[in-house]
């Protein structure tokens, strides 16, 4: 019998931090991510499968207490996020019409904390990032330099930037930068 080999995925930015003045950059733990479209008859089951409410207002985002995160990216599209579950399992459970997608394998996270973690990220994003505007729970899709992101505000001081695996180093150096010039 042929043995089965299990592949061990190193994370892009797997020991590397950084930050400036009031701020600190390091990689998101590991996580799972699914890509989930639905129409709004649907969400409350499929809410009641991942075990949140799924927002449904621009800009937000929900989480419950055992670490899944839940954010609204359109009128029919949520990214979630989730370092201990397995959301796409849950979602299966769901019989209502959905696509439900595994993008673990695409993304990483970059996680931007301190008082000068909102100017670091205003320096490569057009986004409008303040308290009035960008609220903790807050979330929306925008680019940060050349590069798509997701930011999500976690805390008052605390941001992750989500991004594609393949641009993480870019996300990474372009904040290390940013945070270097930042004065808190």
């Amino acid at each position: 019998m042929a043995d089965i080999a299990h592949a061990t995925r190193i994370e892009p930015l797997a020991g590397r931090a950084g930050g400036g003045a009031g701020v600190a950059l390091a990689p998101a733990a590991p996580a799972s991510r699914v890509s989930l479209r639905a129409g709004s008859a649907d969400t409350k089951a499929l809410s009641q499968a991942l075990g949140l409410e799924l927002p449904m207002s621009p800009k937000t985002s929900a989480s419950n207490a055992h670490g899944r995160l839940a954010a609204w990216l359109g009128p029919d599209e949520w990214l979630i996020i989730d370092e201990t579950g397995d959301p796409l399992a849950d979602l299966g459970k769901a019989d209502v019409l959905h696509s439900a997608v595994d993008i673990s394998h695409r993304n990483t996270a970059i996680l931007v904390t301190g008082i000068g973690a909102r100017a670091t990220l205003e320096s490569g994003c057009p986004q409008n990032l303040s308290d009035r505007a960008f609220p903790v729970g807050s979330a929306t899709r925008t680019v940060m330099g050349k590069i798509e992101v997701v930011i999500l505000r976690t805390g008052e001081t605390e941001f992750r930037v989500e991004c594609w695996r393949s641009f993480s180093d870019y996300a990474f150096g372009m904040l290390s930068e940013a945070a270097k010039d930042c004065l808190a």
